[in-house]
């Protein structure tokens, strides 16, 4: 089987479970059109990954106190993140100052944005620094402080001060999640500080975040979706918050859903 085929399947997984709270492999099976021992070997290694639980017969996300780390979800949602990262790409003019926050779905769209000319890039993300590694007429600066070693970030005081220090012309950033009335939420103050810092720097902002973020429930929320200028997204948003979106003057930009492995 074909990689890009199980990592597709074991997002299918996980977005079931996240919509549907929990299943059994046998659902999971039926629903995807596989035997029952192929679930059972994606859901032995997503359980391993920490990404599920299986107790008595039944499957369900695990509940996070806080992210899971950073190799585990690159994984999830991986077609989504790149139709997303393109969808970024197309937004932002060469020659742009731009601001990138942190987390897998900024990191895809710092590889496709490394191929634009002359970009200015401010940025608390050692991974999106490396994505601009190649991009000879790239500037690229970074936020100094305390590099959060899991996920080669940073995100404390010290990251929050390093972005009032720049005027750019776009912020790109995620979220740990996004509720069913369009509240953006996070683990922790510290993330919070964080996409506060980038949005205050920028001209326009673009949130990204992934379907297997909508609708979960996160403790710490600053913002709702509308109040930023983009949303990229494959999430289904309930009609009242595009309603929300429309009144404030937030655009939901339509994401095509074509696979884009070959163009990274």
């Amino acid at each position: 089987m074909r990689r890009a085929d199980l990592n597709r399947r074991r997002d299918q997984i996980i977005a079931l479970l996240s919509s549907n709270g929990e299943l059994t492999a046998t659902d999971l099976a039926k629903r995807l059109d596989v035997s029952v021992q192929t679930i059972r070997t994606d859901l032995r290694d997503l359980d391993e990954a920490f990404l599920v639980q299986r107790r008595n017969g039944i499957v369900r996300m695990r509940q996070q106190p806080e992210n899971i780390g950073y190799s585990p979800r690159m994984s999830i949602s991986r077609m989504e993140k790149l139709n997303i990262a393109l969808a970024v790409r197309n937004l932002i003019p060469d020659g742009a100052r731009v601001a990138l926050g942190t987390g897998t779905t900024v990191e895809q769209c710092a590889n496709f944005l490394a191929s634009k000319e002359k970009l200015f890039v401010a940025t608390n993300n050692i991974h999106a620094v490396m994505a601009f590694q190649q991009a000879s007429e790239a500037v690229v600066v970074i936020a100094g402080g305390t590099v959060r070693l899991r996920d080669l970030d940073m995100i404390g005081s010290a990251s929050s001060d390093f972005f009032a220090n720049y005027r750019v012309d776009v912020a790109v950033f995620s979220c740990g999640g996004v509720s069913d009335s369009g509240e953006v939420l996070d683990y922790n103050m510290d993330e919070i500080a964080a996409r506060k810092a980038i949005v205050s720097c920028a001209k326009e902002t673009i949130l990204v975040f992934d379907s297997e973020k909508h609708g979960k429930d996160l403790p710490c929320r600053m913002h709702n979706l509308w109040d930023y200028n983009k949303i990229v997204t494959l999430a289904e948003l309930d009609a009242s918050v595009q309603e929300q979106c429309v009144a404030h003057g937030c655009e939901i930009v339509k994401v095509p859903k074509a696979e884009v492995v070959q163009k990274i």
